[in-house]
């Protein structure tokens, strides 16, 4: 009774697990089939080579066996013929038809995972571009990037290697039944089953074996990925507080772990390689066992017999792919489960299904007791902040690091959207505009400037494609950035580098202003626009801002007022924030 219950437990643990999995990897079986003739073409050019290998094999042996055994007859003085034309012609066509579809199903293989993992690479970039600011937080810059690049690589397999080759591996199973089956029914039939046992292993067994380790290399990797690009780009800081051994201690803590499971993973795949050797070498035998006895009883020629074996042996191209990849299967689940849940992911900014029209009369904003509280954060960003900013008014927001300024602007930029309270433009809630028509009005100036790894003329044209030489000219000049481009080799055509690292920090600031100048929105929020900058040159960067911002309605965050540096900017009223909360 006891046993019956674990039985069926068991058994039902099993196929929730089957059922786990089929869920994980359908919708990406379902992207696949937007391809399907190209699949379908990849997987008869591999049937194809397997055909050909069995055919090339088999033939010969009975070829050679005929040959000899007709020599032998001939030597013995009896009349025996042979036709070497049709069996030799088939050998050049078996061994010509391999080598060509050989390499064709590998050129086109290839070339349909590489359009596949585009395709997935789009769509999954198409995902995190319409994330807002809260949902991109919850994870690391390098995490997201993981998702992009290893796991969508990960998924390769789910075709070259986990789909087709079992497929076309037990096409050729069937295949090498019926051909021992015609000669003689029952070493094809008992080959074949033992054939069938053998695949199961490999698919089955394998997958069931490294499941759980190859799983776990993944979310490995993933970590140790985030640490060593934390450990590079914060060196030097590791090194000035003397934390450098520490935190490479917990890296190679993750080596450990990774290199543990991939040896595991080795022995498990070498497992494979070795079952794949001896299963098809046992059934080759059994093959060769039976039909030795069908030959005895002179139900069976000696060049069949000999042949039936060879076309065996063949198998072992068939079932050489099987091992490494269904071990692995748990890398390409763990990579898909990941790539599900974000694909489910949405951002809580949703444009409205019938946007109201922008009055372009002037702009005035609105908070509105808004409160905003960031995910996992112990205190909320914003609470119940009320504030307004009249048409063409220049207001400063003061307050100190995570008073909640940039939170503000991403409101106002509907970057976010307020968790309590709603935010308005002419008494109309943001939620209800174009979100392209709120956007293309303002020009913000972010705490970071983001700019990115290409020419100095490319990083100012993202604000205004087809501006003119001239336009990048001119807003240069007003950063001061004009006669240090003109003195570069390639002027305009420089590259910043990564991230600008080519350029001091306060270079930096400059061109992301310049790029601010340059859109030229009626909107501008300008968050420590002079950071980095020394104060004569702050002053004469905002005397030119101060003429530039005649007409718009502009926000500044700044951490405090500096009446030496600021009174040129023409700032009308100042508002200070502390810990989310306006300060009466």
């Amino acid at each position: 009774m006891m046993r019956e219950h674990y039985r069926q437990q068991t058994e039902g643990l099993h196929g929730a697990a089957w059922r786990e999995l089929g869920s994980e990897l359908l919708p990406w079986l379902r992207r696949l089939g937007r391809r399907r003739q190209r699949l379908l073409v990849g997987a008869m050019l591999l049937a194809l080579t397997l055909g050909a290998a069995i055919g090339l094999l088999a033939l010969s042996g009975w070829f050679i066996t005929a040959t000899a055994m007709t020599g032998t007859l001939l030597a013995a003085g009896v009349v025996a013929r042979l036709d070497i034309y049709v069996p030799g012609g088939g050998i050049r066509f078996f061994a010509v038809t391999r080598t060509v579809s050989r390499y064709f199903e590998r050129l086109y293989n290839h070339d349909t995972v590489l359009r596949l993992l585009a395709d997935l690479r789009g769509g999954m970039f198409r995902v995190l571009a319409g994330l807002d600011a809260q949902v991109l937080s919850r994870r690391r810059a390098s995490e997201w990037l993981n998702r992009l690049t290893a796991d969508i690589d990960t998924l390769d397999s789910l075709y070259l290697r986990l789909l087709a080759p079992p497929a076309v591996a037990l096409l050729a199973i069937l295949v090498v039944t019926v051909l021992l089956g015609s000669f003689a029914p029952l070493t094809g039939g008992v080959v074949g089953l033992a054939l069938l046992v053998l695949w199961v292993w490999l698919v089955v067994g394998q997958a069931w074996l490294g499941m759980d380790a190859s799983r776990r290399r993944v979310a490995t990797l993933d970590r140790l990925r985030g640490h060593l690009i934390e450990h590079l780009m914060g060196l030097g800081e590791l090194r000035a507080y003397g934390s450098l051994s520490s935190h490479r201690q917990a890296i190679l803590g993750e080596e450990d772990t990774l290199y543990r499971d991939q040896r595991y993973l080795g022995r498990v795949s070498a497992l494979g390689n070795t079952l794949v050797g001896l299963g098809v070498g046992l059934a080759m035998l059994l093959a060769l066992w039976l039909a030795a006895l069908a030959y005895r009883g002179e139900n069976l020629s000696g060049p069949l017999m000999v042949m039936m074996p060879l076309a065996v042996l063949a198998l072992n191209e068939a079932f050489a792919a099987l091992p490494v990849a269904f071990t692995q299967l748990g890398a390409t689940r763990a990579a898909a489960r990941r790539l599900n849940a974000l694909e489910r992911s949405s951002s809580a900014i949703i444009e409205a299904d019938t946007p109201r029209a922008m009055n372009d009369d002037g702009i005035e904003w609105r908070l509105e007791a808004v409160s905003l509280h960031y995910p996992e954060a112990l205190t909320p960003a914003l609470d119940r902040v009320s504030m307004s900013l009249a048409p063409q008014e220049r207001l400063a927001l003061l307050g100190a690091s995570g008073a909640g300024k940039s939170s503000v602007a991403m409101l106002l930029t509907r970057l976010l959207d307020p968790d309590q309270g709603r935010v308005t433009l002419h008494g109309v809630d943001l939620r209800e505009l174009s979100l392209e028509a709120v956007r293309s009005r303002i020009g913000y100036l972010t705490q970071g400037t983001e700019l990115f790894h290409d020419s100095i003329a490319a990083n100012l044209r993202l604000a205004c494609p087809h501006a003119d030489d001239a336009e990048l000219w001119r807003v240069l000049e007003m950063v001061e950035l004009a006669d240090w481009v003109e003195q570069l080799p390639r002027q305009l055509d420089t590259p910043v580098g990564e991230g600008g690292r080519q350029l001091s920090g306060g270079q930096a600031r400059r061109l992301g202003l310049a790029r601010i100048l340059l859109h030229d929105a009626p909107i501008v929020i300008l968050d420590e626009p002079f950071t980095g900058l020394d104060r004569s040159l702050a002053r004469r960067i905002s005397r030119r801002l101060d003429t530039w911002l005649s007409g718009k309605t502009v926000l500044f965050l700044l951490h405090q007022l500096d009446e030496e540096r600021d009174a040129s900017l023409g700032i009308q009223r100042a508002l200070t924030l502390i810990q989310g909360r306006l300060e009466p």
